[in-house]
Parts: structure tokens; sequence; C-alpha cells
């Protein structure tokens, strides 16, 4: 018999509040003067190309990471999170540095520090205890939704309005505090997204000149909506193979003496002169030529396929839209080699069901794959993926059903909750 679906928890927006203020007074005996939520993300197209200069097309979900926040007459940052290894986390602001806290309060921390020490925030202590429905490891940028949330309660706690310029600043501090506190890298694409989001678009960012435009994707009135399915499959593989991906494209990159992939002006050209002179032991030049080419050819038309889909989408040409996502997972699957056997049962079954496009989203060799369909047929492809992964002897997979949310934002004060929750 084959298991029930699995759906991952999603808290509406009055849950999330209630939740991260009942945290706070469990752990602080206090009642906390602000909640802010802020967004995880999903990728929609442009992937592997962020550290290439291309083009990614992010939306934010509903799934946020909410925090309850007071201020503290010192300069103490007190962190808590529901469920968290440890309850509590405290930390000096001048305590603050590289993998200090160790733990996953890194991120909440090392936000509130990197904001204080770009001077947007005051030298100013404080409680924050959250609670995220984000899900962890599902690719769906659970870390960026807590930096971000961070952030927005410190500036709430300083009496200072999100501005469009404050927040670009901001995505730099969240940034910093995962390269420098963390210790992980990130090219900003989840940190801009949880941050600048608006509800029914999706947001084009532009790496080459660093910049970003709002898309339409109010795909709920067009009838459809965008499955994601966690296929919980073990990332057992991920980190030196991302790293041997990566250092083709930095290396054919650096061997023509510019900052990315995508301003090298005959990139096959310099990637078989690069190829001739790197090849790796225990294979044959053909061999790599080969290899270097298809991960060359997949960043290349990756970008250009993304630069297309975004005039698609301004265009409202979802059907058109849905094409380049084929063609993007089959880029991902053949030319990069990131995908798995239990994303490509995804997009394969969503093809069966009529999906205007899939793909997978993320980094690969696991986590998540989309797909874009009539909403009427959605909980149809989601049964027939969870029996079919069950047949296969597949991890269980989990399922979403995901419409574009907005950004990084104040979700109650002492004016009272605010609309749009």
């Amino acid at each position: 018999m084959t298991q029930s679906v699995q759906w991952m928890d999603t808290l509406e927006a009055p849950q999330g509040i209630e939740r991260a203020k009942e945290h706070f007074r469990e752990i602080f005996d206090a009642d906390p003067s602000v909640v802010v939520a802020a967004p995880g993300r999903v990728n929609l197209i442009g992937e592997h190309v962020d550290y290439a200069g291309g083009i990614s097309v992010p939306f934010a979900l509903h799934n946020r990471a909410y925090i309850a926040a007071a201020a503290r007459p010192d300069d103490v940052l007190r962190v808590s999170s529901v469920g968290a290894d440890p309850a509590v986390v405290e930390c000096r602001i001048d305590e603050v540095g590289p993998k200090h806290p160790d733990n996953w309060a890194g991120y909440v921390i090392g936000a509130v520090w990197a904001a204080i020490e770009a001077g947007i925030l005051p030298e100013q202590g404080m409680d924050l205890a959250m609670v995220s429905d984000v899900p962890l490891g599902a690719g769906l940028s659970s870390s960026a939704a807590i930096e971000c949330s961070a952030i927005t309660a410190a500036m709430a706690l300083a009496g200072m309005e999100m501005t469009p310029r404050r927040r670009r600043r901001l995505v730099e501090c969240a940034m910093r505090a995962e390269n420098e506190v963390v210790g992980a890298s990130t090219g900003g694409m989840d940190q801009r997204i949880s941050l600048l989001a608006q509800e029914d678009n999706a947001l084009a960012i532009d790496f080459l000149d660093n910049s970003e435009q709002l898309v339409p994707f109010d795909v709920g009135a067009a009838g459809y909506t965008l499955v994601v399915c966690n296929t919980n499959a073990p990332h057992s593989l991920a980190d030196g193979q991302y790293a041997s991906r990566r250092a083709v494209i930095d290396g054919v990159t650096a061997h023509a003496h510019v900052a990315t992939l995508r301003e090298v002006e005959d990139p096959f050209a310099v990637a078989q002169q690069w190829a001739a002179q790197n090849v790796p032991e225990g294979s044959t030049e053909e061999e790599w030529q080969e290899v270097v080419h298809r991960r060359v050819r997949h960043v290349i038309s990756e970008i250009e396929r993304t630069s297309e889909a975004v005039q698609m989408l301004v265009d409202g040409n979802l059907q058109g839209f849905g094409e380049h996502m084929w063609a993007s997972h089959a880029s991902l699957r053949d030319d990069y080699e990131v995908s798995t056997e239990e994303l490509d049962l995804v997009v394969d079954t969503a093809r069966e069901f009529g999906a205007l496009g899939a793909r997978m989203t993320g980094g690969g060799f696991g986590g998540s794959a989309i797909a874009l369909i009539d909403i009427r047929t959605a909980t149809e492809l989601v049964e027939a993926i969870n029996e079919r992964a069950a047949e296969r002897g597949y991890p269980q997979p989990e399922f979403l059903l995901a419409m574009p949310g907005w950004g990084a934002r104040i979700v109650e004060s002492a004016h009272g909750r605010f609309s749009h929750t």
C-alpha cells in the first residue's frame, strides 16, 4: 500500500506570529515589542550560473522565518529557536567572528553583527525568538530566511525604516554573515529575494552588473500553481561534485583573464585551451575536453535561456517559459550532470501529467524539483510522484504548492498586526 502524501508543514502568517510570540514569552519571560518575518525561496530558472555572471529568477515562498524581538539595555545578542540545539545562545556583539557562534545561531547573530559593522545599525543588544517553517535541506534557502528575518527585527527595534536602498545594503550584510561568521559560500541570490521580494512577482537577478528586476509571476490568476517536491534524496556527493564543476568554470574564466564566464568572448575556444592544459589524472584529453565542453555549454546556454525566459514572463507567455524550464533541466541533467534519479522522476512524471514545465532547482545532487502545472491537476501529479517514488524504493518526498509571496517585513508591532500577512 502506497504511503500517504507528505506535505511540507506551512504556517499561515497569523500562526507564525503567535508561535514566535509564545516562544519569546516562554524563553525570555517577557513580551516582545515586534514580530517580523522573512521568506525562503525557490529558483524558477537560472541554475549554476550565479558564479559565472549569469541570471537567476527566484521568487519568495509563503514559508518564512518568524522572529519575535525586544531590545536589551546591554550589548548581548540572545537568541532562541523552537526545536534548536542549543535552545538558547548568547553572544556579546564584540565577540562575534568567524565560527563564533559555531552553531545555528551564527546565521541570526552574524546577520545582526554584520549590519552593526556596516554602520547601518546601532550597537544594541536584543532578545530574538524564532520559529521557521522553511524546511531544512530542501534547497529552499532556510538560512537566508533566518538571516534576513534577524536583520529586519534589528532594524525594527532601532526604529529604522526598510527603504529600498537600505534593503540592498542589508543583502550584503546577510551575505557577510553566511560567508564570514558561518563559513558557508553564498552568492547572494537567496538573501536578495528574501529582502526584495514582492507578492505575485519573481525577481530576475543579473549577477554581471549586480542588478535586479521584478517580473510578473501571478500564476494563480492564470489557473496554475508551482508544485515544489523535496525528494529527500541524500546529498552525500554534493560538496566535492559542486566544487569540481565550479573549478572548471572558474578555471576557464581565469584563462581568459576576465571576471566571469559570461564576459569571455569565445568561451568554447578558451575552454578547449584550458582543458588541454589541465587534464586530470585518470582521464584522457579527449574525455576531458568533452566534459569541459559540456560544463561550459550548460552555463552559456542557461544564461541565454534565462534571459529569454525573463522576457516571456514580462510578456505573459507561460507556455514559452515552461518550455525553457524543460530545457534547463535537460541541460542540468546531461551537460552539468547534477540531477539524480529522484529529481528526474519528478520532472518526467510532470511531463506525463501535462505540466507547462518542470526542472530540478537548487544545486542538485538531491534537493527539490518544481513543476508549473494547472492547479486542477496538481494533486494528481503529487500523488503519482509519491506512488512512483515508493515503487522505486526512493525516500518519501514532501510537497508544497507555492505562489510568490512578499519579502522581509514587520508583521506585528505595538501599532498592531499588519495587512497582507
